[in-house]
């Protein structure tokens, strides 16, 4: 509770009700009517409302968020070395002010938007970078007052910190630091080395004035019209550039799977000549070997080819012949009666023997 304001309250009541008795007291003296009474009410009031008043000029509450400089007519530098810290403090009344400074953070914006910033219209900072190109750049600057400070600033600054100290400063600085990089660099290598090249600037010289930096934001770079639109272009030839790469890369990968189909298919053929190789190798061999059991049978059993040759006949021969030393042919079973009928050589009749003549 702020009792210095709770204070100064009741002493605007008293004198009010003082002026009330007053104006009371000339009525009933116009009248006629006594007024001894009212006047010594008036003159008790009167004295509780100046004590009130002085005291109440005497006391000073500052909020946390704030510092008080005390201006002195009794101090020999007109003014008191250290600020009145938060609380209820004490000044000689009538002798000794207060002027208050606020140590919370303070925002300080330029930007080319109108109603973005501290300054209405387009206040963004234009710098030139190290190889003359023009940019603007939107930036904020996040500052307090430093409580041990505060009458420094009043003495150096007043309440003109803001403008006659945080935007002049900041601009210089913003400039001096753009013309050490180059307008690539700015945008893309180098732009946090470049804030942070800033934001050491910044705090030391903002620190030799009693301030103190909490943050810079580099907000927005833009270009003039001019370099947008070589850069854009630039952009476009690029992607161009990208986009043919992409093309050649492409047919590249193509191209690779494709020899690599054909090594694929060469060595499934070559793999496929050589299974068919040592099959028929094997086969040849399996053959080789078989004739040679077979001429061994034959060796030690001839009739085995005549067996052979009688079981490879094929169904349909209803004929066989016998070894040449055999005259016969024997017809084998039909399926049909009457079909397929081979002639046979007919058997030659025996000769009859001539009867012997009898003997007379």
């Amino acid at each position: 509770m702020n009792f210095a304001s709770v204070l100064q309250g009741l002493v605007a009541v008293l004198w009010i009700v003082v002026v009330g008795l007053l104006v009371l007291a000339v009525i009933r003296a116009t009248r006629g009517y006594k007024i001894r009474a009212i006047s010594l009410a008036i003159l008790a009031i009167a004295i509780v409302a100046v004590v009130l008043t002085t005291v109440s000029a005497g006391l000073v509450f500052i909020q946390p968020e704030e510092r008080g400089v005390v201006i002195s007519a009794i101090a020999d530098e007109g003014y008191r070395q250290d600020p009145l810290q938060p609380g209820l403090n004490w000044i000689i009344p009538y002798f000794e002010s207060v002027v208050r400074y606020p140590i919370s953070r303070q925002t300080y914006t330029m930007s080319i938007a109108p109603a973005e910033g501290q300054v209405i219209g387009d206040d963004s900072v234009a710098a030139r970078t190290s190889d003359g190109q023009e940019i603007f750049m939107d930036a904020s600057v996040i500052y307090a007052i430093d409580p041990n400070q505060v009458v420094k600033v009043h003495i150096d600054w007043q309440n003109r910190y803001t403008n006659e100290l945080v935007r002049p400063l900041s601009r210089g600085v913003i400039r001096d630091a753009v013309s050490q990089f180059g307008v690539e660099e700015v945008v893309s290598t180098k732009r946090f080395e470049l804030q942070q090249f800033i934001t050491e600037n910044m705090t030391t010289l903002l620190k030799n004035n009693g301030l103190i930096l909490t943050d810079f934001v580099l907000r927005n770079i833009q270009f003039s019209p001019e370099y947008a639109a070589s850069v854009e272009q630039k952009q476009i030839a690029e992607q161009q550039a990208q986009q043919a790469a992409f093309v050649v890369e492409q047919r590249r990968q193509e191209a690779e799977q494709a020899r690599q189909i054909a090594e694929g298919q060469a060595d499934a053929a070559v793999i496929r000549s050589k299974g068919n190789a040592e099959a028929r190798l094997i086969e040849a061999e399996a053959e080789s070997k078989a004739l040679l059991l077979v001429a061994e049978a034959l060796r030690d059993n001839t009739e085995l080819l005549t067996y052979t040759y009688i079981t490879k006949i094929a169904p349909g021969i209803e004929v066989m012949l016998l070894p040449s030393d055999n005259q016969f042919l024997f017809p084998l079973p039909t399926l049909e009666p009457g079909s397929n009928l081979v002639p046979t050589i007919p058997t030659p009749e025996p000769t009859p023997l001539p009867t012997p003549e009898a003997t007379p």
